[in-house]
């Protein structure tokens, strides 16, 4: 399909397909489903360990104040601020390279390190902190101390919104989306050298706005519109999937990433993207997992599903339940069960005109998927 074609198919399904699609759901609860955690401020990210440590973002979205990356205790259902209470104290005047700004997402690396991903500013909607402030913060789990900071700044502009990582083993790569001016981040692990690429390329661009529970998201008076946001790499490595917020999957060979990075005559998106394949229609997304089967969960926030994609692009419903709302980035455990964070994002101030209309407590709930992680995604 030639790569207009498909920009015109894809804007004419978008289109066709917000005005049909169901939306808010008011069915039944599904009692195959488990609750993890209990909290009270919404978590739009958890991770886990083989060993059973668990560590959650915080999305103040709620008008709340306090850490934004903690370490849950399921003992005493408490959090205590990770790795450290001075890196969660960010404030004027202090390093922006050595103190949170603004996490949006955390996960285990494959080698068993956490990973956080640091937008680089303190609210939302205010501009990047740069070049210090974008950045993927290292911890070693061993010692609970920051390992490595990569500094995202030479790779981010002042409305970018460093989104989430997603690694690639055999090649020392890491992949991020920028959810704010789209695009997606080639990262070499060895040298820490970062690279734009598909840099507004149609694959990174969205067509509509946000739809959350039946309705559009606005920030303001204006619909909320959110490009590169959700990725995926296949167990083998082979393909990079990613997609704006508002949903249609693509792909690319990894092959052709990592070659961009190196050859910058490849980098550009007459060129590149002759490689992007549209993937799946997917729906207005909160957050996605891949399993050891390559198979890939997305959460439908229209319709409080979620959404489980085959290797071939096919679509399911795995499980759809009204206390699904805004289910964010999505975890495989070792055991099986897919961890899935309901974070009322769409009812929180920024899309309230400063109101939070979240109902709490708020629920991390889980599934049983029979199948483990992906183990190029997560120790």
């Amino acid at each position: 399909m030639k790569l207009t074609t498909f920009k015109r198919t894809l804007v004419a399904l978008t289109t066709f397909f917000h005005f049909v699609a169901p939306q808010s759901y008011h069915g039944p609860e599904d009692p195959r489903i488990n609750i993890e955690a209990v909290l009270d401020v919404p978590t739009n990210g958890a991770s886990t360990t083989p060993n059973g440590r668990i560590f959650f973002v915080l999305a103040r979205v709620d008008g709340s104040s306090g850490p934004q990356l903690v370490e849950f205790d399921r003992s005493t259902n408490s959090t205590t601020a990770f790795p450290n209470e001075e890196w969660n104290s960010y404030s004027e005047g202090k390093d922006p390279a050595t103190h949170f700004l603004g996490v949006n997402s955390q996960r285990i690396g494959p080698d068993g390190n956490l990973y956080v991903v640091d937008k680089g500013a303190t609210s939302f909607g205010t501009p990047v902190d740069l070049p210090y402030g974008p950045k993927l913060v290292q911890i070693d789990l061993q010692s609970n101390a920051v390992s490595r900071i990569y500094s995202i700044g030479n790779a981010t502009r002042s409305n970018s919104l460093l989104d989430d990582v997603r690694f690639h083993n055999s090649t020392g790569k890491a992949y991020l989306t920028d959810a704010g001016s789209g695009g997606i981040i080639v990262l070499d692990l060895t040298s820490g050298a970062t690279v734009r690429v598909l840099d507004g390329d149609i694959s990174t661009t969205e067509y509509m706005p946000v739809s959350a529970e039946g309705q559009i998201v606005y920030v303001g008076d204006k619909p909320w519109y959110v490009p590169t946001d959700q990725l995926e790499v296949s167990p083998d490595g082979t393909y990079f999937y990613y997609q704006p917020s508002s949903g249609g999957m693509s792909r690319i060979k990894t092959q052709w990433l990592d070659e961009a990075f190196y050859n910058s005559s490849l980098n550009s998106n007459a060129i590149l993207g002759q490689y992007v394949e549209p993937y799946a229609f997917t729906t207005p997304t909160g957050g996605t997992a891949i399993d050891a089967d390559g198979n890939i969960y997305a959460s439908d926030v229209d319709s409080q599903r979620i959404i489980k994609i085959s290797p071939n692009g096919t679509m399911t419903t795995l499980v759809q339940d009204p206390r699904l709302l805004w289910v964010d980035a999505m975890w495989i455990t070792t055991d099986q069960r897919l961890w899935m964070p309901a974070a009322q994002l769409n009812r929180g101030e920024p899309f309230n005109n400063g109101t939070s209309k979240i109902v709490k407590p708020l629920y991390v709930y889980s599934i049983d998927i029979g199948v483990g992680p992906s183990p190029i995604d997560h120790a």
